[in-house]
C-alpha cells in the first residue's frame, strides 16, 4: 500500500516540477520500493511528460533576481513599388526585445529595445500602482495620444500607420522627427466606476519634455501636456478623446525657433465576435500651419482568429490653407494569424494625390514573428 501511494504521488508530480519528481524517485529507490530499472523508466516517462507540458505553455519563467517577463517580436516587410524610379525592397522594420516585471505588488518596470537598423532604447520606465484610480509612471514611454499610437505595433491589424498619426504623434512625418510615438516625462493614470467587468472611464495625463526619445537635454524651456480620456459605454465599444499642448524647437523656412505644436483628436473602436471597426480624426497645429486627417478601418475574420480581411480608408491634409496637398489611400489586407503574436500580412495600397496624381500603388507583404 505504501508503495502504491508513493507511486501515485510521483505521477501526480510529473510535469509540474522536475526536481520534485527526481527526489521522489530517489526516495522510492532508497526505501527499496522500486528497482533501478523501474526508476530509469519513470525518469524517462517524466521527461516525456515535462516536454509535453512545456509545449503547451503560453509563457515561461526566466531566471533572474526577481520574476520578470520576456517577450520579443520582429517585423520583416517587402514592398513592390509601382512608382517609376523606385525599386522593390525588403526591410526589417522592427526587432524588439521587451523586459518587464514587478519589484513588489505595487511597483513595476518596463525596458524595451529595438535592434532594427541600429540598437535604440524605446521604453524605460517605472510604474507605481497604489490604486485603480491613481497610478504613476515615470521615464520614457508611449505618449497618451491617439488610438493608433496607443496600440502596440505588433497588435495593429494594418501594416502602416495613418498619415495623420505619422504627422502628429512624434513619428516619421512629425516636425520633430521620428521618436516612435514616445517621449520622456511623468504621467498619472487610472480608471473610475466599475461597469461590465471593467472601468467605465480610463484616463491618462502627463507632462513631457516634447523633444522625443533618448534626448538627455531638453532643447527648450517648455514642457508639453498630453492627455487621453476613454469611455467604455458598452462592452466592446471605446470612445476616446486626446489632446496635446506644447512647443517644439525645429527649423521652418530655414529659421530654427520654438513653435507651437498642438494637437487634438477623437476616436472610436468597436470589436465584437468576428467584426472590428475603428475610426480616428486628428487635427494639428505646427506654428502657423494647421492640418488634419482621419481614417476609417473595418475588419472581419473569415476564419475565427485565423484569417482576417481588413480594409482601410485614410486621408490627410497637411496644410488647410493650401489647395492641392491632400493625400488619400485605400488599403486592402489579408492577415493570417500563425499564433497570437505571429502573423503574415499581405495586401495592396492604392494612393491618390489631390494634384499631380501618379502611379505609386504598393503591393505589400509583412511577416511578424513574436513570442
Amino acid at each position: 500500500m505504501k508503495k502504491l501511494i508513493l507511486i501515485l504521488i510521483l505521477f501526480a508530480s510529473i510535469g509540474s516540477y522536475a526536481q520534485t519528481t527526481n527526489d521522489l524517485i530517489n526516495l522510492l529507490i532508497s526505501n527499496k520500493l522500486i528497482s533501478q530499472e523501474d526508476a530509469d523508466s519513470l525518469r524517462a516517462d517524466a521527461a516525456i511528460k515535462q516536454q509535453e507540458a512545456d509545449a503547451k505553455k503560453k509563457s515561461f519563467q526566466l531566471t533572474a533576481g526577481k520574476q520578470l517577463q520576456l517577450s520579443a517580436y520582429t517585423q520583416i516587410r517587402a514592398q513592390a513599388f509601382e512608382e517609376q524610379g523606385k525599386f522593390s525592397e525588403a526591410d526589417i522594420r522592427r526587432a524588439r526585445l521587451d523586459l518587464k516585471g514587478n519589484i513588489d505588488p505595487y511597483w513595476g518596470y518596463k525596458l524595451q529595445l529595438d535592434f532594427a537598423v541600429s540598437p535604440k532604447l524605446i521604453d524605460a520606465y517605472t510604474e507605481y500602482k497604489p490604486f485603480d484610480f491613481l497610478n504613476f509612471t515615470l521615464g520614457q514611454f508611449k505618449l497618451p495620444f491617439s488610438l493608433e499610437n496607443s496600440t502596440s505595433s505588433n497588435k495593429l491589424d494594418v501594416i502602416d500607420l495613418s498619415y495623420a498619426v505619422e504627422a502628429y504623434t512624434s513619428r516619421g512625418k512629425d516636425v520633430i522627427g521620428n521618436h516612435n510615438g514616445n517621449d520622456i516625462g511623468f504621467q498619472i493614470s487610472g480608471g473610475f466606476f466599475d461597469y461590465n467587468d471593467a472601468k467605465l472611464i480610463d484616463y491618462k495625463l502627463g507632462v513631457f519634455n516634447g523633444a522625443g526619445i533618448n534626448v538627455s537635454v531638453d532643447n527648450n524651456k517648455y514642457k508639453d501636456v498630453v492627455g487621453r480620456l476613454v469611455v467604455h459605454p458598452i462592452k466592446g465599444l471605446d470612445l476616446g478623446y486626446s489632446t496635446y499642448i506644447g512647443n517644439a524647437n525645429y527649423t521652418y523656412n530655414k529659421v530654427t525657433d520654438n513653435y507651437i505644436r498642438n494637437r487634438y483628436g477623437f476616436d472610436l473602436n468597436f470589436e465584437r465576435d468576428a467584426y472590428s471597426f475603428r475610426t480616428e480624426f486628428l487635427h494639428g497645429t505646427d506654428g502657423a500651419i494647421k492640418g488634419q486627417g482621419y481614417y476609417v478601418q473595418a475588419g472581419y475574420y473569415l476564419l475565427s482568429q485565423k484569417l482576417q480581411l481588413v480594409a482601410k480608408y485614410d486621408t490627410f491634409d497637411k496644410n488647410l490653407s493650401l489647395d492641392g496637398d491632400k493625400k488619400t489611400s485605400y488599403t486592402f489586407l489579408l492577415n493570417y494569424l500563425i499564433s497570437p503574436n505571429s502573423k503574415i500580412q499581405a495586401g495592396y495600397v492604392i494612393q491618390k494625390e489631390e494634384t499631380n496624381e501618379m502611379n505609386n500603388n504598393i503591393p505589400i507583404l509583412q511577416l511578424q514573428i513574436g513570442f
